[in-house]
């Protein structure tokens, strides 16, 4: 056999290894991408929300809003207690929130703009139903009061205002 012959079958015995390399490379990256979609990680939402701490240190309750994919707007209130706790919960209750009116801060309460209920800051985020103000989970991370996506979303039951009033 001469060397052209020679080299010819080289190629073609290298080629198909070469292939199969490149396949098993392009499949490994098409896997580990694809995993990476659906794990399940937080990867699937939006950045975490934050806001620094500092923000709430006059203890006022803060208003924000969240709009969801779907267009609802969710709302919800930041308010650091007397007892130095930063709380969050949705401007909404499980008893009121089809009237959509939320809570107005009266000194250190909470008051339903619907019912006229009370309820003290230092229970916010700890106490739940009735009409108290939907608790939103948050945590305090190197000084950012730090909300998932994931649950801000949760509360958006309470802001689906369509068909609620009849």
């Amino acid at each position: 056999m001469n060397r052209p012959e020679m080299l010819h079958r080289l190629k073609l015995i290298h080629r198909p290894r070469l292939t199969a390399r490149l396949s098993l490379c392009l499949c490994a990256l098409l896997g580990s991408l694809l995993f990476g979609l659906f794990a399940g990680s937080s990867s699937a939402w939006a950045n975490d929300v934050t806001y620094p701490a500092s923000q709430f240190s006059d203890g006022k309750a803060k208003y924000f809003t969240y709009k969801t994919p779907e267009g609802i707007t969710i709302k919800y209130f930041i308010i650091k207690s007397p007892d130095g706790v930063i709380r969050a919960a949705f401007d909404a209750c499980d008893v009121c929130w089809p009237e959509g009116k939320g809570y107005a801060q009266k000194g250190d309460f909470m008051v339903c703009r619907n019912c006229g209920k009370q309820f003290h800051t230092n229970r916010i985020n700890e106490v739940s139903g009735g009409c108290n103000p939907a608790p939103l989970t948050r945590k305090l991370e190197n000084g950012q009061v730090v909300i998932k996506p994931e649950d801000i979303v949760k509360g958006k039951r309470y802001f689906d205002l369509k068909g609620s009033k009849g």
